[in-house]
This record gives C-alpha cells, structure tokens and sequence, in this order.
C-alpha cells in the first residue's frame, strides 16, 4: 500500500503544475500518468501571459524552451473576411511536447512520485481515496486532483453524467514546416468548425482544428475532409499549401465535450479540462490549466495547515473560486463558438469589429484572466 499527502490523477499541465507547487511546499506527492513524457498532445499550444508570474514562482524558466512571443491575433469568416487586432496580454507559443518534459523534470527535482501506470479503481472512503491501477498497485491518500483531461475510463468509474453523452466535436492537430508570422496566433473559420495557427519552438507551425463529426464524415480522410471543407477559407488553403507536415499523420482526438461540469465530483478536486473545456477558439485553455492548479494546491496546502477546517469547507471554496475565476470565460467561448458557426452571423459580427475595434479587444479580455496573483 502506497500512501501520499495527495494523489494527482493525470499528468497534463495541470496535474504536473499541481504536482510541482505541492511537493515544492513540501507535501509528499504521488502522480499517476498513464503516458510516456513526453509526448505530442492535440493542443493550440498558445499560452496567454497571465501565468508568468506564477510560473516564476515554481521555477519554471520557460525561456529555456525559447519559445515564440505572441502579441498579435487575427480571427476570419468561413469566406475569408478577417479582422486583425492586438492582444491585451500578449502569449507565447510552445508546444505540448517541450513544455510538459520541463514540468515532469521540475515535479521530478521537487520528490514528486510520479508512476506510470492506468488508474483502474478509483472510491473514497472512511475519508480517504483509494486507487487501484492497471499493474494492481494501491494507493491510498486523503486528497485526490483529478487532471486527466478532457475525457477518461475514470469519468465511467465515478459516473460524471456530462461525459457519459456522446460529444460531436473532435480535433486534429499537426506540426508544420513553412512561413507564418511569428508574434500572430489565428482563428480561421471553416463550415463545422475553426482552426488555429500559430508558431511554436524552432521555427515549428503548430495547426489545430475542432470540427463537428457531421461535417467530418462525409469525407472518407483528413485530406479529404481538408481540401473539400477547410480549403474553402481562403486563408486557411494558403497556409497549408505552403507548409509540410512534420508528423507521420496527424494527431486526432474524439467525443470533446464541452458540457457543465462539476469543479468537484467524488470528492475529487477536478483540474484544467477535467473540471471544465473552453472552446480552443478562445485559445486560452492552458493559461486555464495552470491556473486551476494553482488555486487547487493553494487551497489544499490551507487544508493541510488546519486554515481551511473541514473537507466541505475545502470543496466549496474550490468551487467558488473555479467558478469566479472561469465560468464566465467559459460561457463567454461557448458563446463565441456558437456565434461563428453562423457564416451570416460571423460575417456581421467581423464587419462590426472591423469598425469599432475597441469591442474586438472587449471580446478577447471576455474569454482571457488577468495576471495570476502569487501569495508569498
């Protein structure tokens, strides 16, 4: 039997962020991930500015990754009609890959256990969480942070009726060679779904689109599907035809749900896009991830401390503060995601923005935080 001061479910973003703020604070942490690290993960790999500052704090030197400085966004219509603008924060662009083997080694440095292995068993009980895995080891602790992304075998274990229904959306995602403007993250439009572009590490394109699989289906492959549906946006067929893919094929991920969840189900403290999915649109679901991780460990080390007197009290203000730091994003993305489904709707509303750009800054701070505020 393997116990630990907390149990972290998931090594993304922010089950290893979690991990390395916890075990830097001293708790004695366990993370179970069933993946090698690292690893390419269908992602927009654009992170807004507002995680610096906490990243500093746990002594993460993104700068060792040279990542690429992003300043610029530009969104366009299924036709092509496109508005540019600035972003209020700013981001930088690195991939999945580079970005979580730095925070595997960082949680590593810190005596963080990280096992790989597959949850199998997941109940509480007698205040305390116990996990079976996949190679019949135990593991016992009295927290749990579920950060195991957007859908896993364990929501079936816990039942998290949200995910239990069947999502129409998935995604693909590849790296590129070829020429796109360095500080500029875009959103290009297409019937059925949007695409993000922007740059990564060394000179790398990063493509990632989300498409309904009603669209999808009609075409018998990704190219296909590609040059009959997502060429039709003028900006998205240049691109493509002027870069070369880097992957064998490209990554593609099924039944993304962006349905309500709970901040927390079973007592478990849900992290990034296990506790709530922001339309990649809005292209800030990592700042997000790492921000969740923050406010779950913070909490937890008040637990630990006997600040924060009982599991309830624990698991009420995680969720106030989810839902005060990200239910508006999310709504707002959702919102958003809907309104450019519309090729008439969109187009108006490009029109619009083209003419009172201070509204098309409004719209980007709607699904965007303010600076993480670090307590010391």
């Amino acid at each position: 039997m393997n116990k630990s001061d907390v149990l972290i479910i998931g090594g993304g973003l922010a089950g290893l962020t979690a991990a390395i703020h916890l075990s830097k604070s001293g708790m004695k942490v366990t993370l179970i991930e069933k993946n090698e690290f690292p690893k390419h993960k269908v992602c927009g790999e654009y992170i807004s500015n507002e995680v610096l500052p906490y990243l500093e704090f746990l002594d993460i030197d993104i700068e060792s990754l040279n990542p690429v400085r992003i300043s610029k966004v530009s969104i366009s219509t299924v036709s092509g009609k496109i508005i540019h603008g600035t972003l209020p924060l700013g981001g930088f662009g690195i991939s999945r890959y580079a970005l979580d083997e730095l925070l595997y080694k960082a949680a590593l440095s810190n005596g963080c256990d990280v096992v790989r292995d597959t949850v199998k068993e997941i109940f509480f009980d007698g205040n305390l969480f116990h996990v079976t895995t996949k190679a019949d080891f135990d593991y016992i602790s009295e927290i749990a942070i579920g950060a195991y992304g957007k859908r896993s075998n364990i929501d079936h274990k816990i039942s998290r009726s949200p995910i239990l229904k069947k999502s129409p959306w998935l995604a693909v995602k590849a790296h590129y060679s070829g020429s796109f403007t360095e500080d500029l993250v875009a959103v290009h439009n297409f019937n059925g779904g949007y695409c993000g572009v922007s740059n990564v590490e060394n000179g790398i394109i990063n493509i990632c689109y989300l498409v309904d699989y009603k669209t999808f289906k009609k075409y018998k492959s990704i190219e296909d599907f590609q040059e009959g549906i997502v060429y039709r946006n003028p900006h998205l067929k240049t691109i493509f035809e002027r870069s070369k893919m880097l992957y064998d094929k490209p990554l593609t991920i099924s039944q993304i749900s962006f349905a309500k969840k709970p901040a927390v189900e079973n007592h478990i403290l849900m992290t990034g896009d296990t506790a709530g999915l922001i339309h990649p649109l809005c292209g800030n679901g990592m700042a997000m991830a790492i921000h969740s991780a923050k406010i779950a460990s913070e909490l937890i080390l008040e637990y630990s401390l006997g600040l924060i007197k009982s599991r309830a009290e624990l698991e009420a203000n995680y969720t106030a503060l989810w839902n005060f730091n990200f239910k508006k994003r999310i709504t707002a993305g959702r919102i958003l995601a809907w309104l450019f489904r519309s090729e008439k709707i969109s187009a108006i509303m490009i029109r619009g923005l083209i003419h009172f750009p201070v509204l098309f800054e409004k719209l980007i701070q709607s699904t965007h935080g303010k600076p993480i505020v670090i307590q010391r």
